[in-house]
């Protein structure tokens, strides 16, 4: 099982990004609060959970062992696979999350897109005592990915799609959300096209 990747950046997108390391390049899926810290670094360092299945072998990294450690709480209950974790963990930071289990607050869950009502109790009853034994560091500040606003929003949409929403539903809104907040960097776009579409 593989720990860790460390390594330079060859590729990254808001999910996914491809570490070179001993001149092997790694697929890393990643969520939007990793490519956040990612930023513009060179290198990189994550934390890994390998999911293999007969037709995959996929590799899912975290900046630190809380994060990761809170992936696998969320993907223990029945119902949440390895891309709903990741999309929960695009919508909230590890902290956040930690909080918003802990203090039982099943609507902030339940505004994620794939997370219904059930599901949302699901989680808090299911994890409410683990997740407050998980440590999680506070995640730093968002770094402010300059460029031009076409190209963040080509990034945007194109990472939206491939969370499984429509391209055309996802343009739109990415459209109002880039209108109402100009200076908004790739990661808040995202985090507030999840919470509309």
């Amino acid at each position: 099982m593989i720990d860790y990747i460390k390594g330079s950046i060859a590729e990254l997108t808001p999910t996914r990004v491809v570490i070179e390391a001993q001149g092997v390049g790694y697929e890393v899926h990643i969520a939007l609060t990793t490519y956040a810290e990612l930023g513009s670094a060179q290198t990189a360092r994550l934390y890994i959970h390998e999911v293999i299945r007969e037709d995959a072998h996929l590799l899912y990294g975290f900046m630190n062992k809380g994060e990761r450690e809170i992936f696998l709480l969320l993907m223990s209950v029945s119902g949440v696979g390895a891309n709903a974790a990741r999309l929960i963990l695009s919508s909230y930071s590890a902290a956040e999350l930690r909080q918003i289990i802990a203090g039982g607050n099943a609507k902030a869950l339940n505004s994620i897109k794939g997370i219904g009502a059930k599901t949302a109790q699901r989680l808090i009853v299911d994890l409410k005592d683990k997740v407050l034994k998980v440590e999680v560091e506070q995640g730093g500040e968002i770094t402010d990915l300059s460029g031009q606003n076409s190209g963040m929003k080509q990034e945007a949409v194109a990472a939206l799609q491939m969370l499984g929403y429509p391209a055309a539903a996802s343009a739109k809104v990415v459209d109002a959300i880039m209108q109402q907040n100009p200076a908004a960097t790739i990661e808040q776009i995202i985090k507030a096209a999840l919470k509309m579409l």
